[in-house]
């Protein structure tokens, strides 16, 4: 069946800026997997407590962070499905609490410009990828917490190939520089909140 969204990408890009972004930002991103959270699961000991604490931490991350998207959303057009790449919402229903009872992330990596908000999303969005295997560790060990992380559920692997295909066509010589950077601070700045108290 034909998809209009997906036959109207354009062909997929080579690998500059996505060999790029995974090279330069992988100190930070192996950096942010040092958390309480993180490190439980690697080790098979996935709790309730540090499992709704890293919940709790990405509300507070996601909900300034989705709104930046929004507002970004016309620049951005259609083919990169903003409404649907809201995830904020179903952190409310893993943990089964008011909004208002979250803290929200003071101070987000710049997100005022195109580029730097492709730097954030390839983080974001990146992460959807992994939450599928964390989901399954979750359920595995009994604890009913995996709604975010199951993404967008099947969609996920090809909703992350769309991302990809429009980043590659949306980069420039000019820009490239400035998304690898928004990245690598997006990725900072997420460790620097999921680290405080």
């Amino acid at each position: 069946m034909a998809d209009p969204i997906t036959d109207a990408l354009p062909p997929s890009p080579g690998p500059t800026i996505l060999a790029r972004l995974r090279a330069e930002t992988r100190p930070y991103h192996d950096a942010l997997e040092l958390n309480e959270f993180n490190q439980a699961l690697a080790a098979g000991t996935p709790s309730a407590a540090a499992t709704r604490w890293f919940l709790g931490k990405m509300y507070g991350f996601l909900v300034p962070y989705e709104e930046a998207l929004r507002q970004h959303a016309a620049a951005l057009g259609p083919a990169w499905e903003v409404p649907e790449r809201q995830r904020a919402y179903l952190i409310l229903s893993d943990l089964h609490l008011p909004a208002d009872q979250l803290p929200q992330c003071p101070a987000l990596p710049p997100l005022a410009s195109l580029p730097q908000l492709l730097g954030a999303m390839y983080v974001l969005e990146g992460s959807t990828l992994g939450g599928q295997v964390l989901a399954r560790q979750l359920a595995k060990a009994g604890l009913d917490l995996g709604r975010y992380f199951t993404g967008y559920g099947a969609l996920t692997g090809p909703r992350w190939k769309t991302f990809c295909r429009l980043l590659g066509a949306a980069v420039t010589p000019a820009t490239e520089a400035d998304i690898v950077a928004s990245a690598g601070l997006t990725f900072q700045t997420l460790t620097a909140w999921l680290n405080q108290p």
